[in-house]
């Protein structure tokens, strides 16, 4: 789909999205979420380019959907290196840069925009946070509940700090060598990038629970006042309302 149109959000970025629509306080069905996804361009160039490549991509999407969802709703997960915890897909492509030569590193940036490399775990932050934009009204905590309220902006804060920048001293790297035996990568990030990157991870744990405790939004119904039983009728018949509507 990017080869088609390189606009198409990287998979890393529709991993936060989809974390983000999973932990929504309203099941949000695909056919609403995908939309806003996915198309792109005036004239959909970002869309699906015909049925079996949607296919193929619902197929890979509903299977991760499930992954994430089974994670997040684990209830005795208290570390984030537990094999049950959720682990998002996510890429440290400044170790990737750092681990090759410059030659090989010159060819890996033909045709990119010159500029910073992303940070761990930045890409993803910003996905999940275009979804909770796209969806204001159901992330908004109920203001009478003060808890709520502390709850989701303290969550909601640990993921936007993951959508800076890491401008400290590369201390750490994400990931052990690919093989038993083999080269550490490079490191690539700092030690507060690493902290930064479990609060988030916590932080979605949170926003889970929090809206499946508080339930679906229920809307306000709004009841029209009722006249005077002496008042004219709000019908028009210019009969009192006893008379008219208010008889029945």
């Amino acid at each position: 789909m990017r080869e088609r149109y390189d606009e198409t959000p990287q998979w890393e970025f529709c991993e936060g999205f989809m974390a983000a629509v999973v932990c929504c306080r309203r099941a949000i069905p695909a056919s609403e979420y995908l939309s806003v996804l996915l198309d792109i361009g005036e004239d959909g160039e970002g869309s699906f380019a015909d049925d079996a490549q949607r296919a193929r991509f619902m197929e890979l999407w509903d299977r991760r959907w499930n992954e994430v969802k089974s994670a997040l709703d684990e209830k005795d997960v208290n570390n984030l290196s537990d094999e049950r915890a959720y682990t998002p897909e996510v890429l440290d492509v400044r170790a990737m840069m750092l681990s090759l030569s410059p030659e090989e590193r010159a060819e890996a940036l033909v045709g990119e925009e010159e500029g910073p490399l992303p940070s761990f775990g930045q890409v993803w932050a910003l996905g999940f946070m275009f979804a909770v934009e796209a969806w204001p009204d159901e992330w908004e905590a109920p203001a009478k509940d003060k808890e709520a309220v502390q709850w989701l902006d303290g969550a909601l804060s640990a993921i936007v700090a993951l959508t800076e920048d890491d401008t400290g001293p590369a201390e750490v790297s994400a990931f052990g060598p690919e093989e038993e035996g083999g080269e550490e990568p490079p490191p690539s990030m700092s030690e507060a990038r690493m902290e930064a990157f479990g609060e988030a991870m916590w932080a979605v744990y949170d926003l889970r629970e929090l809206w499946r405790s508080l339930g679906p939004r229920v809307e306000q119904v709004r009841k029209e006042p009722t006249p005077g039983r002496n008042d004219l009728c709000p019908c028009g018949s210019g009969k009192k309302y006893k008379k008219c509507h208010g008889a029945t």
